[in-house]
């Protein structure tokens, strides 16, 4: 009875150690990413994480974990070049033979231009046209040979990003930044400040994860690659991925009733990061201090946003972790106006199936409190 008891047991976990090697190796980018394929994956496997929490996307250096996690992944789920332009080179490297999804490319979704200027204008809802260029080879998901074989060509239709340490072509994308700084500002610092920003802020907003409407879909889209690789598991995908749908939509509730209050502005950014989740939630910054995330705004564009809090009697100035708040200090200088922290990449917040929507309820629940 024993030996009987014995074989059996080790039979089961013969079948589950099968089980678990059928599931496939998923690798993303940034945390937010990699709660959405976390929440699709719940109950079978974890995906791993190649930007850890508190790092730059822009500028991350990969630590050989992470780069041996890309190179045994099957299936790669990140953003684009768009949010990490360092990265492209090495997914095509080191996950030659993995299915790459870059979510920004995929069709159906909430696209949105950089915001120009200091002072920002109301939401066009057209702007979402803008993303039919970049997901013409996504229509069936099932068709991801022909996607590999574009992939690496379709990377390269994006360049709104500069990574100014290992992009050849960072002098061509500081004098466009230039030529347009000119144009608005008509002084050369404010130049100097758009050369550091790490985008070059003339195409698509890489911050796309903050819209709700577009995560839900990248769930489906994540529920059915893995189903693709792994059919026997294809049913707990789909149910997983509906779940987090409905998570998500419960949330979204919530946040669009406790944002009432800043239906009619009065707030302005630190970095210009929010505008999915504006746009999602409807409502509208005033204006952002800095256009990106990589260096100080210079004294020309502060004196801008100055006027901007005072002319829109700017009640709440969004800051964020990494950023100085002596200068969020001087452009609220006389105004009144609060500081709330926010983040987002939502730094702090536990990895896993869950994030996601803990995510959304952290950034609704910052904005909600600042009145």
């Amino acid at each position: 009875m024993i030996k009987t008891t014995l074989t059996s047991t080790a039979t089961l976990l013969g079948f589950a150690g099968m089980s678990m090697a059928d599931v496939p190796k998923v690798t993303t980018d940034i945390a937010p990413v990699h709660g959405l394929v976390a929440r699709v994956m719940q109950g079978l496997g974890e995906p791993s994480l190649v930007v850890p929490a508190g790092a730059s996307p822009h500028h991350h250096s990969m630590r050989p974990s992470e780069a041996m996690a890309l190179s045994q992944a099957d299936v790669v789920f990140w953003m684009g070049e768009a949010l990490t332009p360092w990265l492209e080179g090495a997914v095509g490297e080191l996950a030659k033979d993995a299915h790459v999804i870059e979510l920004l490319d995929l069709e159906g979704g909430l696209a949105l231009p950089f915001r120009e200027g200091v002072g920002f204008e109301a939401h066009d809802h057209g702007d979402e046209e803008a993303h039919d260029d970049h997901g013409d080879d996504h229509d069936d998901h099932d068709g991801h040979d022909e996607h590999e074989e574009a992939h690496g060509d379709e990377h390269h239709d994006h360049d709104e990003h500069d990574d100014h340490e290992e992009h050849e072509d960072e002098h061509e994308h500081g004098d466009a930044h230039e030529e347009h700084a000119g144009a608005e500002h008509s002084h050369e610092d404010e130049h100097e400040e758009g050369h550091h920003d790490g985008h070059d802020h003339d195409g698509l907003d890489p911050h796309a994860w903050l819209a709700p409407e577009n995560a839900m879909l990248w769930l489906d889209v994540i529920a059915a690659e893995l189903s693709e690789l792994d059919a026997e598991n294809a049913a707990t995908y789909a149910a997983n991925a509906a779940a987090g749908k409905q998570e998500i939509a419960d949330v979204k509730a919530v946040i669009l009733a406790d944002l009432e209050p800043l239906r009619d502005g009065g707030f302005v950014v630190f970095h210009d990061a929010y505008q999915y989740f504006e746009q999602s939630f409807d409502i509208q910054a005033a204006g952002a201090i800095s256009l990106g995330d990589a260096s100080d705004p210079s004294p020309a564009r502060i004196a801008e946003i100055q006027q901007v809090v005072k002319d829109k009697q700017v009640s709440c100035v969004f800051s964020e972790p990494q950023f100085n708040p002596h200068l969020v200090a001087t452009v609220l200088e006389g105004s009144g106006a609060k500081t709330v922290v926010i983040d987002p990449l939502g730094t702090g917040l536990e990895l896993g199936a869950g994030y996601y929507p803990a995510l959304l309820k952290e950034l609704g629940g910052a904005m909600a409190s600042c009145h």
